[in-house]
């Protein structure tokens, strides 16, 4: 059996890269939404009538500056993804590069003909395809990686395809509902580049052989995946509070409109709508703002009496690391915490607002890995107790080739 050192480090480095490059978009998307810029770039896939990639850098200016540079680094971490997905399917990738690169010379030329496409887009198309054609005749040279990986970056190319489709269907229809979608694929495709970075990298070992011979409680693992589902329905409750507007739905905190819990019959929404005084949030606010602001505090107050479960039972343990693995969440868990309440103190300032998405990224990454981390215990685990040789993953049966 081959270990993942085997691995060709290229593949390592670059799925690093590009869990490190989503976390960067999820940022910078953040910064748009904060800054409520997403429909500062009115058009797509084109920007002002330019080609993305040839827009002038004199007109990336105010909220210009952060929508555009949203799209060209999102374009950045397509193309890394699509980088990686060709690299690991090895050299059956070259017949599916070459046509690729075919279809786009086509599109190019016939686009040239019909006049009505910018010569900018024309160029782009033409060499893309000539590009793509003579690089898949002489890469990739390694061979595949196992079933399993190979379907992995495929899996992620897929998702950061439709991704960006969403993102700019959201700019074209003008759809709120598209940019919670949007920020929702954005959550789980920044999940999975963490998942296939940690693969790649074989840390997956060391979770195996991770208090082997220590007692682990049999409720952490179910606890810490309810925990992921459980912050995953919280970033979704955030994504629909800023998509709608309404994070400040609620302005004080920890208590709401000075109560604990806030009413929201029609004669106190008509006092609070007409005593407002932020332009930002030009939309009205009604009771089912209000009660998502509150389903959002209360969901917080869960994640943490989970994680503060989770702490007690790492510690209950002698393996240290899993005690590592629930500080690290209490850590991030607390910051988030911290960061929300912020955000309501600052009236929502983009700086603020924004830290506690990356953050909540973040948080969300850390307990999907530390149920996976988990899982591989369990199973060796099991294969002991049982007498039976540890297994490796299928994903630890890697080609060593380089290129």
């Amino acid at each position: 059996m081959h270990s993942a050192s085997e691995f060709p480090p290229g593949w390592r480095r670059l799925s690093m890269v590009l869990a490190l490059g989503t976390l960067i978009l999820i940022a910078i998307g953040g910064l748009v939404t904060s800054h409520g810029v997403g429909m500062a770039v009115p058009d797509w896939p084109n920007s002002y009538g330019y080609n993305m990639f040839a827009f002038p850098v004199s007109q990336w200016v105010g909220g210009i500056l952060y929508e555009h540079s949203h799209r060209l680094w999102a374009s950045l971490v397509g193309f890394l993804t699509l980088w990686l997905a060709l690299w690991v399917n090895g050299k059956a990738s070259r017949p599916w590069l070459r046509g690729f690169g075919i279809v786009c010379a086509v599109l190019g030329a016939a686009a040239a003909f019909k006049g009505s496409i910018s010569l900018g887009n024309v160029i782009f198309l033409l060499a893309t395809g000539v590009a793509a054609y003579f690089v898949g005749r002489v890469w990739p040279q390694c061979d595949a990686a196992p079933r399993s990986l190979r379907w992995l970056t495929l899996a992620a190319l897929a998702l950061v395809l439709i991704q960006g489709l969403f993102g700019g269907l959201r700019v074209v229809m003008m759809i709120d509902s598209l940019g919670i979608v949007h920020a929702a694929l954005a959550q789980l495709f920044f999940c999975l580049s963490a998942v296939l970075a940690v693969l790649f990298n074989g840390r997956w070992k060391a979770w195996r052989n991770a208090s082997l011979r220590e007692t682990t409680n049999p409720r952490m693992f179910g606890l810490v995946l309810t925990l992921s589902i459980v912050i995953f329905a919280q970033l979704l409750l955030g994504a629909s509070m800023r998509h709608q507007h309404a994070g400040l739905a609620v302005p004080d905190f920890p208590l709401a409109y000075g109560k604990i819990w806030p009413p929201t019959d029609a004669a106190f929404l008509e006092l609070i709508n007409n005593s407002r005084v932020d332009v930002r949030d030009f939309h009205p606010i009604t009771g089912g703002q209000i009660l998502l602001h509150m389903i959002h505090r209360l969901t917080a107050l869960a994640i943490v009496g989970l994680v503060v479960v989770v702490v007690g039972l790492a510690f209950r343990e002698a393996s240290c690391a899993w005690r590592r693995w629930s500080m690290a969440g209490a850590a991030l868990v607390s910051v988030q915490a911290g960061l929300g309440a912020w955000t309501v103190w600052s009236n929502k300032a983009a700086d603020i607002a924004t830290a506690h998405v990356v953050v909540g990224a973040l948080t969300l990454v850390w307990s999907v890995l530390f149920t996976m981390a988990l899982a591989v215990n369990r199973e060796s685990r099991k294969n002991s107790n049982s007498g039976a040789r540890p297994q490796e993953p299928v994903w630890s049966h890697a080609q060593a080739s380089t290129t």
